[in-house]
């Protein structure tokens, strides 16, 4: 990659390091990367119409996820996370027309809309088939290294670590390295994740539990995370987080207000309601009961 360690050229789609984050959501060039988001958003009397007699509404019409729970109680209040089914989203989606689609007639006044942080990303075709990376030495080297965990691949292919190496720099990638090493003996994790940072947390990829094709794909974290949840909260006159869940732990990468806790947010999603595997359902209407 020219600027770079290795030398390395760039992925389709992933520029070299130092490249604007801000050209529309990510790095894509097909023009649904180009298409913004509407400039006027629906008035919160049009997104309401006719809600109170819609059975949309009624949480009895819901079904949890397979060993998932509907309900969590947090006392002193108990919440609904209502998970909503949607197509397989590719990179020729629209977020907006996404959400629109399929969350918007379930959203009642005051909820919380919770999208999984894959759909956005693979809408901004940040999603990337394993067979058109090619992992650079340093990648191979630096995968021997990462912790193993059940869940999730992480940095733990040479296919996700040369994600990172282009998305972070291969000198911002071994700089978190080295303080990860010299912070384990004290007991201190996630050192690497906090100083790598650009949510490198959130590059994940290929696991036999992934619904297809998403299988055989590594995927960078979403660009611009607060913005499309501010865009999209305007929209629907609804709160946005966009989160990364799974069994093992969740991370809040975007927030449509800053008044969103992001530890009420990790305490709704703690059991994962969304699932892990081939569900179907990257978006949940979140309600107080």
């Amino acid at each position: 990659m020219p600027g770079t360690a290795g030398g390395h050229p760039p992925l389709a789609g992933i520029p070299s390091p130092g490249t604007s984050l801000r050209q529309g959501y990510g790095w894509q060039t097909n023009n649904s990367a180009k298409r913004k988001l509407p400039s006027v958003a629906l008035t919160k009397e049009k997104a309401q119409e006719g809600l109170q007699n819609n059975h949309m509404t009624n949480i009895d019409n819901y079904e949890a996820n397979p060993e998932k729970n509907l309900i969590i109680d947090l006392g002193p209040n108990k919440w609904a996370r209502l998970p909503v089914k949607t197509h397989v989203i590719t990179k020729d989606d629209d977020i907006v027309d996404v959400v629109k689609k399929y969350a918007a007639e379930h959203i009642s006044e005051n909820d919380y809309l919770f999208i999984s942080e894959r759909i956005v990303a693979i809408s901004q075709g940040r999603a990337f088939p394993i067979s058109e990376i090619k992992p650079s030495t340093l990648a191979k080297i630096l995968v021997n290294f990462v912790h193993k965990s059940p869940y999730g691949i992480g940095l733990r292919s040479p296919w996700t670590m040369e994600l990172a190496i282009r998305e972070a720099g291969a000198a911002r990638i071994l700089l978190s390295a080295l303080a990860a090493a010299v912070t384990k003996p004290f007991g201190m994790r996630g050192v690497f994740y906090k100083v790598v940072g650009k949510n490198i947390n959130a590059i994940d990829g290929p696991c036999d539990y992934t619904l297809p094709p998403y299988n055989k794909y590594a995927k960078l974290g979403p660009a611009n995370p607060d913005k499309v949840a501010r865009e999209l909260s305007g929209l629907i006159n609804s709160k946005v987080v966009i989160i990364d869940a799974n069994d093992l732990g969740v991370e809040i990468l975007g927030r449509s207000h800053g008044d969103i806790d992001a530890e009420f947010c990790r305490s709704i999603f703690r059991d994962n309601p969304l699932g892990q595997s081939k569900e179907q359902t990257p978006l949940c209407v979140v309600r107080k009961i």
